[in-house]
């Protein structure tokens, strides 16, 4: 037999080919909408496929990994922006990034073995390097150092 082409209502466009007789798609909501999330569910999820970090991913793999990911970003934002506020500055630098790294304990055990670009160094200085502090001298009365001569 031969194929009936269905008769589109007034008004609706003509579309060719196979087309024609699929339905308008609805469109998806992002995995990362769903979780509420900045950082890109999909791509993540691919990224883990595309590794060959195992044989199979599951469903919630990427969402954690996302979750857990902009986490860490958020923190260290945060505290990259407090050590820019800190140095009266608006814009975040590599500087910044490396002093808020460094200053925080969990923050700088993980990221122990990393180097950031133009970073610089914290500011160190070894206690035994610095000057010695001494007491204030008092100044010398007569009668004590009458005392001392005898």
């Amino acid at each position: 037999g031969r194929l009936r082409h269905r008769r589109r209502p007034q008004g609706e466009e003509v579309r060719g080919g196979a087309q024609a007789w699929r339905r308008p798609q609805e469109e998806g909501v992002a995995r990362s909408v769903k979780a509420g999330l900045q950082f890109p569910v999909g791509r993540i999820g691919r990224f883990l496929k595309k590794g060959r970090y195992a044989q199979r991913v599951g469903m919630g793999a990427p969402v954690y990994l996302a979750s857990v990911l902009e986490y860490l970003a958020a923190e260290l934002l945060e505290l990259a922006g407090n050590a820019a506020k800190d140095n009266k500055k608006a814009r975040i630098i590599p500087r910044h990034l490396l002093l808020a790294i460094r200053n925080d304990q969990e923050l700088g055990k993980l990221l122990a073995g990393i180097t950031i670009a133009h970073g610089g160094v914290l500011p160190n200085i070894n206690p035994l390097l610095l000057p010695k502090k001494t007491a204030e001298k008092e100044p010398k009365s007569p009668k004590k150092y009458a005392l001392f001569c005898f």
